[in-house]
């Protein structure tokens, strides 16, 4: 009887364990997480351990571990991925000043990551750019316009940066109330971090004031920290006081987990950890072994890159202890359970997220209105604007009018549909308008590129031959072959192949044709790339190219004689990520204004799309041209060609509406001059071109603010490596700027009556209540942003003024409103010499209430904590 009822258990037992395939406790998906955490983490061995905190998480087949990248981007749409909504960049989403619009664009993002990870799966491919964990928000503060990578962040105000970091990692990591959470969101770059760019890995923010440190750069981190419960937080590259920021005890212990309590994931920034021991990098250490063990003793869990590799040799050696390095895979194991990829994805809801999500409709309606909201306008003499169609005579030109990469903005992925500004205005115009094109110019040279694809040919036709194989290598026979007629813009994004019977992975391909130019000169090659690409001609090759992170932009210029035969052939082959490969060629022309202008002289009206571009500012970049230094500036005036050509169509008598597109402020005072009206349109992203258009023809009334202050020109800034605030930002800048934080035009005009508090008298812990009547008194309904600044009298060493709460309103034409602000405690800290900390002081203060930062622009109330 014993041995049939001891049979039976073991048959139902059995059933139990196939049933759920589970062999250890931490399979069992009924326990807690932190208890499946601790069994696995016993099980492990110090290598098996040293694998899983690399960006490259291998796997351990032993156990039944998947293997798992960590690296993936969202900074603005899900990037580097190929498909993708690609919303506005970050700088110009935070001219919107719109909290609920940036949560929109993120729970969207999340929605499209979750899915191109269910695909992904599905096809069993755990690749770079396709997991859970998204390396953002940035949330420095843009403290200088110079720096390259400001674009990426929210501006320079650190209210302003908190509040819509907090959004974007609300959206990102979805509701907090289920088992599972929907992705991993990372605060970067922690934390005194904000360019140079060029010298990054050698750089030190050193003698960092204590007022500067914890009112400036740390108040975002923190909110991120404690409000939106961030999961990872990366730390920067360059050092602080000595150390680097990975390796920094003050900055990952000191502040993050202990005075904050951050329980994540601390994350080195690419490439960190080697430039602890890196001969032209910090050098602080002799060799990877002791400069992982000292990171993880700071406190960084995951490498991404190789260093952390050397972890086995430093237990070895003694420089870290297996108990040391547990608390960094105990956060990384409980990090991959929370977001449900160690279980099976039918008991992760997320799982359920459709592909269809990826690039829809709705997404791209979310993006137009982002687009929209963060306009800015920030000239409009004589009320020019909006344009009336009917009988319009209009010229658009300008470098970005029809440059759909342009409006991409960096960390981005590809649309399915770009909205260029050209095609933009195009489709406003009625009937009975005209409309000219002229380039005019480029973003910086003296010269522009016009198309000569039409002087290609390939055994008598025109353009190129294509030659494809299903391998890296271009061995064996090809898969096929086909003629490209016209440049070509190939991407395998969506799943669509370059050519039929092509895969959409491991393939190569060759492209050779014969140029044979009309006329002599100097012609340039340009591609837009992800992949490998090798350029020859006649027989030698010119060029060579790889990209790891996303598509990027590569040009070839050699010099021709009209009517000689070329022979071009270019090799491709796919790397990482969805495949792409747009081409063309031209011939680079010098600007010409006079035949410019000459060309558009029907045209009574002048749109000209300048600016700079992505392909000039951004991360650690190799721009060799005037003004610009490893992506970041050294001049912030608009370049010299396009001040020129704007300065001549002033002078030929044309009225000039100015559209800037970057993603830092621009000096434009000659522009002021010279044209009626000036936009501020960022890189708005792919429905960019649209929403521009609605705000030139009136479809939508401007009300985007900026996040940044723009200088007149360089002499109104401080010493670019110097992190003193002092001279900086509209918080403690003393001189008048060109335009100032939280500026922006609207068609509609809007009064403020007089601030009134609930009391004038607080205790420390106290709320306070400030109300402002406010009217939109125009003729037709807009959206005003009402902004909230704090100011402490007597502080002769503070900011002059900084924001501490806004509201983003839509009033209709006629429309008052009282508009009340709970301002917390928290929102009234200020800063305490004597505990060298943020804090609820007595003292006397002002509030100051309206639509900008400018002293003209506020309405002040004052009163006293107690």
């Amino acid at each position: 009887m014993r041995i049939f009822v001891f049979s039976v258990f073991l048959i139902f037992l059995g059933s139990q364990i196939s049933a759920q395939n589970k062999l250890y406790p931490f399979q069992d998906n009924r326990l807690p997480f932190d208890k499946r955490v601790d069994d696995l983490l016993q099980r492990l061995t110090v290598e098996e351990k040293v694998l899983l905190m690399q960006d490259v998480s291998r796997p351990i087949e032993r156990l039944g571990i998947k293997q798992y990248n960590w690296w993936n981007e969202a900074l603005h749409g899900v990037a580097r991925a190929g498909l993708a909504t690609v919303f506005p960049q970050p700088i110009g989403m935070a001219a919107s000043f719109d909290r609920d619009a940036l949560f929109n664009v993120f729970n969207a993002v999340s929605d499209e990551a979750r899915a191109k990870h269910n695909y992904h799966l599905s096809q069993g491919s755990y690749g770079r750019y396709e997991g859970l964990t998204m390396w953002t928000p940035t949330i420095n503060i843009f403290r200088d316009p110079r720096w390259g990578r400001g674009i990426e962040t929210y501006g320079e105000d650190p209210y302003l940066t908190a509040v819509m970091g907090v959004q974007a990692v609300k959206g990102l990591q979805g509701p907090s109330n289920g088992k599972y959470d929907k992705l991993h969101a990372c605060a970067k770059h922690f934390a005194v971090h904000s360019g140079p760019e060029w010298n990054r890995h050698s750089f030190d923010a050193a003698n960092i004031k204590q007022r500067d440190l914890y009112e400036t750069y740390l108040p975002a981190f923190e909110a991120l920290v404690k409000e939106a419960k961030v999961q990872e937080v990366m730390c920067a590259y360059n050092r602080f006081e000595g150390d680097p920021c990975c390796g920094s005890d003050r900055l990952l212990q000191q502040i993050l987990r202990k005075k904050w309590g951050f329980e994540g994931i601390v994350v080195a920034d690419c490439g960190a950890i080697a430039d602890f021991f890196k001969e032209n990098a910090h050098k602080t250490h002799p060799d990877a072994a002791s400069a992982s063990a000292a990171a993880v003793y700071s406190g960084t869990d995951l490498d991404c890159g190789s260093s952390y590799k050397a972890l086995t040799e430093a237990v070895k050696k003694g420089l870290i202890e297996e108990k040391d390095i547990d608390v960094s895979v105990r956060r990384l194991l409980m990090a991959r359970f929370r977001l449900g990829e160690m279980d099976d994805q039918s008991l992760v809801p997320w799982s359920k997220i459709s592909y269809n999500v990826v690039a829809s409709k709705a997404h791209n309606q979310i993006a137009l209105d982002m687009a929209r909201k963060s306009i800015t306008l920030l000239q409009n003499k004589n009320n020019i604007l909006p344009l009336k169609s009917g009988g319009l005579k209009i010229a658009v030109m300008g470098p970005n009018a029809q440059d759909s990469v342009m409006q991409w903005g960096n960390y981005n992925g590809t649309p399915a549909n770009t909205i260029t500004i050209l095609e933009g205005i195009k489709a406003a115009l009625g009937p009975k308008d005209k409309l000219i094109y002229e380039q005019a110019c480029g973003l910086v040279e003296q010269t522009l590129m016009r198309s000569a694809f039409n002087e290609c040919s390939f055994t008598g036709k025109q353009g190129f031959r294509a030659t494809y194989w299903n391998n890296k290598d271009r061995n064996g026979a090809p898969a096929t072959n086909m003629q490209m007629s016209n440049p070509f813009a190939l991407c395998t994004s969506g799943a669509t192949v370059f050519a039929p019977k092509v895969e959409l992975t491991d393939f190569s391909a060759s492209y050779e044709g014969v140029f044979k130019p009309s006329k002599s000169g100097e012609v340039v090659m340009e591609f837009y790339m992800n992949g490998l690409l090798s350029l020859w001609v006649d027989g030698t090759e010119v060029k060579s190219a790889k990209t790891n992170h996303g598509s990027r932009k590569q040009t070839y210029n050699m010099k021709v004689q009209q009517g000689k035969n070329y022979d071009i052939k270019f090799y491709f082959a796919h790397n990482n990520g969805d495949a792409q490969l747009n081409f063309d060629i031209g011939y680079k022309e010098e600007a010409n204004i006079n035949k410019s202008i000459k060309n558009i002289a029907g045209a009574d009206l002048v749109v000209f799309v300048g600016g700079i571009s992505p392909s000039l500012e951004g991360e650690e970049m190799g721009v060799k041209l005037p003004g610009f230094r490893g992506g970041d500036r050294t001049d912030i005036q608009l370049p010299t060609i396009q001040r020129q050509f704007v300065k001549a169509l002033k002078e030929a008598g044309k009225r000039v509406i100015f559209i800037n597109c970057s993603g830092s402020p621009i000096g434009l005072a000659d522009e002021m001059a010279n044209s009626e009206a000036i936009v501020q349109a960022w890189y708005p992203g792919q429905a960019g071109g649209q929403a521009v258009a609605d705000v030139l023809f009136g479809k939508y009334n401007p009300s985007g603010r900026l996040p940044i202050t723009f200088y007149r020109d360089t002499t109104q800034l401080p010493d670019f490596e110097n992190y003193d605030m002092a001279g900086r930002t509209y918080r403690y800048m003393q001189d008048k700027p060109l335009f100032p934080f939280g500026y922006g035009l609207s068609y509609t005009q809007f009064q403020y009556g007089n601030p009134i508090l609930n009391q004038q008298v607080i205790t420390n812990g106290q709320t306070i209540q400030l109300t402002v009547p406010v009217t939109n008194t125009g003729k037709r309904s807009g959206d005003e942003v009402v902004q909230v600044y704090l100011r402490k009298k007597g502080d002769a060493t503070g900011p002059v003024k900084t924001l501490r709460d806004f509201r983003r309103l839509s009033f209709n034409a006629g429309q008052t409103q009282q508009v009340v602000f709970k301002i917390t405690p928290k929102q009234l800290e200020w800063w305490n010499e004597q505990s060298k900390a943020m804090q609820v002081q007595s003292g006397d203060y002002e509030l100051l209430v309206g639509k900008s930062s400018a002293d003209e622009d506020l309405k002040m109330v004052t009163f006293t904590i107690r």
